[in-house]
């Protein structure tokens, strides 16, 4: 199985821990994303708890890798700012954001999407005691990585086709 669910599933950090000033570079990309009606509707609550950490990891078949890492980021957007459909979308640029700043400082990030199941939004929620008035969007597990895995570039050139 070569899905990108097989290759985090196992993803490995070092015990290293992330400096305070990554992941607030890492934060502040992702506030750079475009949001609908400039509405910026997003939270982030930075977890270096291991025992929250450790039952994170337990919220769906693929946090699994959250376990071992030093830091997670679990993203939520504000429901009262949520157009139908943007909300979804403009966190989805957040996280990419917070994937390619993680890359370029050369932490190990894994973004592991949550919504739309409400199962798993609801336990990342209660575990977090999330405010009513947001909704946990992902988990966004991050450190030094313990090994090179030069299946996280995602740059894939045969995928590239021109038509001139």
């Amino acid at each position: 199985m070569n899905s990108i669910f097989h290759r985090i599933s196992v993803r490995k950090f070092t015990e290293q821990t992330v400096e305070s000033e990554k992941i607030e570079m890492i934060l502040k990309a992702a506030m750079q994303a475009p949001s609908a009606g400039n509405q910026q509707p997003w939270e982030f609550y930075v977890i270096r708890n291991k025992k929250v950490i450790e039952a994170l990891s337990q919220c769906s078949p693929y946090a699994k890798c959250a376990a071992n890492a030093p830091v997670v980021i679990a993203t939520a957007y504000r429901k009262e700012c949520r157009i139908p459909a943007y909300a979804d979308i403009d966190m989805s640029i957040a996280m990419e954001n917070m994937w390619l700043e993680t890359d370029a400082l050369g932490l190990g990030g894994v973004w592991l999407g949550i919504a739309p199941i409400e199962e798993r939004m609801k336990k990342v929620e209660e575990i977090i005691q999330m405010p009513d008035h947001l909704r946990a969007f992902g988990l966004f597990p991050l450190g030094y990585p313990a090994e090179e895995r030069p299946q996280q570039d995602r740059f894939e050139p045969e995928r590239i086709h021109e038509i001139n």
